[in-house]
């Protein structure tokens, strides 16, 4: 078994275990299965729920691909591995709840090799509230920097600021959410992996059960009406601008002709976009800004997290 296809094994006993853990969360619908191949270059196994009593829809994609000349979105920041062959092993979870006071959530995690030798890591975790809560975004960015604070390897601080600017709708001058972190590219040059970075990786995994579901059992059972679900479906048209526009991983997908409904599982279900739309001052929908620029979230206080309603 190569070093892909190991990683790949690990990705996707996480993938079954974080379905398990949001099926039991939603209470209603369950993830379906949709296995897809492409000759000469791989596959991989799409979990998909839509139409659930909490997520309006969820996903999360392994795949295992590989071919003989690394793609663009790849090359283009690295231009001596033009031309050569990869295999890259990955996992990637989008989910969009129905409450509109109920973030989104997006964490990928990726491992990349190159004939002869180099490799490395890559990924993250970040959240998207429609609504913002001072207390969410405390609880999200702390569980996370505790996860990084376990790993020698990790470095919180600077992948927090990784992510505010990776995920910068430039165009809209605002973030897409409150951030997270994100690494591009985590290495040591040793001929292959230590078993510290998988750790880490499987760590990470494992913290997501922890930062996000809390959130989403309380927001969930807040009230909500037309004003909220509109302002919901406004916000999501940010989400899928980024995506469309900005997003890296998208892009590898669509270069390397993987399933395009596992690469575009991460859009919502629904959005609108209407022109100039401009909350009222004062209001729940434009204290959404403040969240949409960079904060040293886990540094602030913020009560605890309610469990219940």
């Amino acid at each position: 078994m190569s070093r892909a296809e190991a990683i790949n094994a690990m990705l996707r006993g996480h993938q079954d275990r974080l379905v398990a853990a949001f099926e039991e969360q939603d209470g209603q619908a369950r993830f379906q299965v949709a296995r897809w191949t492409r000759e000469g270059l791989g596959g991989g196994r799409a979990r998909i729920l839509e139409g659930g009593r909490v997520f309006e829809r969820a996903g999360v994609n392994v795949s295992l691909v590989a071919g003989p000349k690394v793609p663009s979105a790849v090359s283009r920041a690295r231009p001596h591995l033009a031309g050569k062959p990869f295999r890259a092993t990955g996992i990637s979870l989008v989910l969009h709840p129905l409450n509109p006071y109920a973030p989104s959530f997006h964490a990928n995690f990726r491992y990349f090799e190159i004939d002869g030798g180099e490799w490395w890591f890559g990924g993250g975790m970040d959240l998207t509230p429609v609504y913002g809560f001072d207390a969410d975004a405390v609880h999200f960015h702390r569980t996370i920097r505790a996860w990084c604070a376990r790993h020698e390897i990790a470095r919180y601080q600077d992948w927090k600021a990784a992510c505010d600017e990776y995920f910068h709708i430039e165009h809209r001058g605002e973030m897409r959410g409150i951030g997270g972190v994100f690494f591009d590219r985590v290495t040591d040059g040793a001929p292959e992996p230590p078993p510290a970075y998988a750790s880490f990786v499987e760590d990470g995994l494992r913290t997501i059960t922890d930062a996000y579901p809390p959130i989403v059992a309380r927001r969930s059972a807040m009230p909500y009406g037309e004003r909220e679900r509109n302002w919901q479906l406004a916000r999501r048209g940010r989400y899928a601008e980024f995506n469309l526009v900005y997003d890296r991983g998208t892009l590898f997908g669509l270069q390397t002709k993987a399933n395009i409904e596992a690469v575009l599982m991460s859009m919502p279900p629904l959005a609108r976009w209407g022109f100039d739309i401009t909350p009222e001052p004062g209001s729940p929908e434009s204290d959404v800004a403040r969240f949409l620029q960079p904060h040293d979230w886990a540094a602030r206080e913020a009560p605890p997290l309610p469990q219940s309603a």
